[in-house]
């Protein structure tokens, strides 16, 4: 699977799952109702759809452009660790607000949901190409 549609389905299965469990996240560690916790779910997962289609589309250009082909560990951790920095500068301005947090208390939320999702998002990565195949870029 290529293209857009290999993008189309990586996005919609990695922010499926991310909606599930940030929104239990903040329903956990908030002091937030279950519809104040989901709706900040949903803008956080509608940011990172856009987010992840804009990092992607950039990361596989620049995966293209270099020499040596594949997803090999080094690879993985450098596209996990970018994503999760670029998000979190989308993000913290959003939790702090939303959840009524000083900026240092969202920094330690979203710093452990980055922890927790640049693992996850390595196993994500890991897992999807290996049952839809690397993209053209990586091969």
């Amino acid at each position: 699977m290529q293209g857009i549609k290999r993008k189309i389905t990586y996005v919609f299965f990695y922010e499926l799952i991310t909606l599930v469990l940030i929104s239990t996240a903040f329903f956990l560690f908030s002091e937030k109702d279950a519809a104040h916790s989901s709706t900040l779910g949903v803008m956080t997962v509608v940011l990172a759809i856009v987010w992840n289609l804009l990092y992607n589309t950039v990361f596989e250009w620049w995966e293209s452009k270099q020499v040596t082909r594949g997803r090999g560990l080094q690879r993985r951790i450098a596209h996990a660790v970018g994503f999760e920095i670029g998000f979190v500068a989308i993000t913290l301005p959003l939790f702090a607000w939303w959840l009524e947090l000083t900026l240092l208390d969202a920094f330690f939320l979203d710093a452990g949901l980055t922890l927790f999702f640049m693992c996850f998002t390595f196993a994500y990565n890991w897992s999807f190409d290996r049952m839809f195949g690397l993209p053209l870029a990586a091969q």
